[in-house]
């Protein structure tokens, strides 16, 4: 599934805008009231637009993007390896 958020967490490297979901602001501020403001034009000009009026086409791609290139790599496998050479094994 596209996601929209915030560029923090795992969404900094896993946001391709328009083609894995979208980001609110940017990951140099982080203020309530801009991102607020971001969130709400995104979905007005971008999320909902491509969601109830553009071709379904462009819909599934997005969602094709989310799952093609962040479900195979944002994983609970690959948390635990992670995890595990990090801090067990560093």
């Amino acid at each position: 599934m596209p996601s929209l958020s915030v560029l923090d967490g795992w969404w900094i490297e896993g946001c391709i805008e328009g083609v894995t979901g979208w980001a609110i602001g940017d990951s140099a501020t982080a203020h309530n009231s801009s991102d607020a403001t971001s969130l709400y034009e995104k979905l007005e000009q971008v999320v909902l637009p491509l969601y109830y009026y553009a071709a379904r086409e462009q819909w599934i791609a997005v969602m094709k993007g989310a799952i093609c290139k962040n479900a195979s790599f944002f994983n609970s496998h690959r948390m635990m390896r992670r995890y595990v050479t990090e801090a067990y094994l560093h």
